[in-house]
């Protein structure tokens, strides 16, 4: 047996990846998408067809240059995300942009629009998660979405006070992020390797899925941003995680077994967190609190931003030329 079969018995894989090739080889339950992702995928000649697509649409629905990219960049995300749902069995995560991080009625525009073009290619809601980062916003935004069954995927998550915010708003699913908080860890440690079993990411989630489990939410935990397959063993058992293509590699070309490590049997054992609602207020405070949280949350969305920019210029290149 791999370590990928073995990790398979406890938790659904997820791969991190726009890549459908990639996709193919794993055979990963969902896969999740970003503007980063999407515009390394956009450039291999494998997908030219569908950047094609896209700039046609874009170019018949006419407008600014500006309303065409963005319109573009959704068009992409559609099309990329239909093709990925013609691979993995489940769902696949897109992402509504980083720059409406702070804008409720943004978020839920663009989130109904992204479903509505994804109905309009014949793919049901049930398959697609809309990826929101876990500001306050974004999570009211999440709250509202759910309520319509449309799902939705919490990432950029970091803090307790997240993740807490997030079960009480009901959402389908959050994407705490390991490797990242791992790395703020390291560089206030001056740089030193941390022991795997003191890693700060591992133990944040394993916080999480505790508290969730003990309280009986539904929201699920999906690790994400791992940066070894240390780390990946040590959350065996999460609902699911999101893995990328070179992890997955390594998983799949070692032989061994994972002993579960996160279990709903003993997560009220586990858990010592007594049970929080959160107001907007104690919310911001909570998170403020944490500076790892806060600094990476900040990071985390000016680093989306910018890969975003990054497809923007592409999408305004290629409706350019599609124009003239």
């Amino acid at each position: 047996m791999t370590l990928l079969e073995s990790l398979k018995q406890y938790t659904t894989v997820v791969a991190d990846t726009g890549d459908i090739e990639a996709i193919h080889r794993h055979r990963p339950q969902d896969a999740t998408t970003n503007p980063s992702l999407l515009y390394h995928a956009a450039q291999m000649p494998a997908y030219r067809h569908l950047v094609e697509e896209a700039a046609e649409k874009a170019s018949d629905l006419g407008g600014s240059h500006e309303q065409m990219a963005e319109e573009f960049i959704d068009q992409m995300f559609v099309l990329f995300g239909s093709e990925i749902l013609k691979v993995v069995p489940g769902r696949v995560s897109t992402e509504v942009a980083a720059s409406l991080s702070f804008d409720t009625p943004g978020t839920l525009a663009k989130a109904r629009k992204l479903i509505s073009l994804y109905q309009k290619k014949g793919v049901s809601r049930e398959r697609i998660l809309i990826k929101i980062a876990s500001t306050w916003e974004g999570i009211q935004a999440a709250h509202e979405l759910e309520q319509e069954g449309i799902h939705c995927n919490l990432t950029l998550l970091f803090s307790f006070a997240q993740a807490v915010a997030c079960a009480e708003a009901g959402v389908t699913l959050i994407s705490p992020f390991v490797g990242r908080i791992y790395d703020w860890y390291k560089k206030e440690g001056g740089g030193k390797e941390i022991p795997p079993d003191q890693d700060p990411g591992v133990a944040s989630v394993t916080r999480i899925y505790n508290y969730y489990k003990k309280y009986g939410y539904k929201t699920q935990v999906m690790g994400a941003s791992f940066r070894n397959v240390n780390q990946i063993v040590r959350l065996a058992g999460s609902d699911l995680l999101t893995i990328s293509p070179d992890l997955l590699d390594q998983l799949e070309q070692t032989e061994g077994t994972m002993k579960r490590k996160l279990d709903p049997a003993i997560a009220t054992k586990g858990s010592k967190d007594e049970r929080l609602h959160l107001s907007e207020k104690a919310f911001r405070w909570m998170h403020n609190e944490d500076a790892m949280a806060t600094e990476k949350l900040a990071e985390g969305i000016r680093k989306f931003n910018s890969d975003a920019q990054k497809l923007e210029e592409y999408a305004l290149s290629q409706v350019t030329e599609k124009v003239g």
